[in-house]
């Protein structure tokens, strides 16, 4: 059995210009043993970031400085093992895909309860528990090197850099390379088995794999086999062990 994520030694940058909202949200997390920090700029925001440590950071897109979307593609940027859980009152679609796209890991749209906001904390968290290590070594598939000790994704000899979701996910694929690999278990091993929120973050997450293997194959000077991901409708994805031949699905 999983032993639950425990907030001892987690601090969160509270990224929200709304002072009922930040008020209550650093408060909560504080009463729930959360080391937090609150800002209401994007600016301030990244400032405190690159000035100390940080493993979360809740994000609202609203911000009066800078769009929230900008925050998380910089955040990103600069810290790959971040975890950004974007805070929006946007509920279209567009707006959630383009913060995921961005860099986010996951939202919740306003107004959400605290309850469900430590929910998704600890289902987080127990996905990346403090000072983990890894006991696989190298997976070789084509010309796709999946290191998940070094957590290190090579094309060739050309590293391809990956956020961490999209590392973890080709890392369960390459895993099980030729073979189908359900939506459910996918959801259950990158992100929690006791997932609750959109199973649309899976497929964002996994086109912009795709996107980032599929342009570093294309700046490569030689042909390379790039192993191709399949989508099983109405089942998940599969790595092809073999690059399949001109009639195979698009990347």
């Amino acid at each position: 059995m999983r032993v639950p994520a425990t907030p001892e030694g987690t601090h969160i940058l509270i990224v929200e210009d709304d002072d009922t909202i930040g008020r209550h949200l650093d408060a909560g997390l504080r009463g729930h043993g959360y080391h937090t920090t609150w800002c209401r700029t994007g600016m301030n925001a990244l400032a405190e970031a690159r000035a100390t440590a940080q493993n979360v950071v809740l994000l609202d897109l609203g911000l009066p400085d800078v769009d929230g979307i900008d925050i998380a593609r910089t955040l990103r940027a600069e810290f790959p093992d971040l975890l950004i859980v974007i805070l929006t009152a946007r509920s279209d679609e567009i707006d959630v895909i383009a913060g995921l796209d961005a860099g986010a890991d996951d939202y919740l749209v306003k107004p959400f309860t605290l309850t469900v906001l430590l929910a998704r904390l600890r289902a987080h968290l127990r996905r990346r528990p403090p000072n983990a290590t890894r006991e696989e070594g190298a997976i070789h598939v084509g010309d796709l090197t999946v290191d998940t000790s070094a957590r290190r994704c090579t094309l060739a000899a050309d590293e391809v850099a990956l956020r961490p979701k999209e590392f973890e996910l080709l890392a369960v694929l390459a895993r099980h390379a030729g073979a189908a690999v359900s939506r459910e278990d996918l959801m259950a091993q990158v992100w929690d088995e006791n997932w609750f929120g959109p199973t649309k973050t899976l497929d964002v997450t996994l086109a912009s794999l795709r996107r980032r293997l599929g342009d570093a194959a294309d700046a490569a000077p030689r042909p390379l086999n790039l192993p191709a991901i399949t989508t099983l409708r109405g089942h998940g994805y599969r790595l092809e062990s073999v690059t399949p031949g001109p009639a195979a699905p698009d990347r």
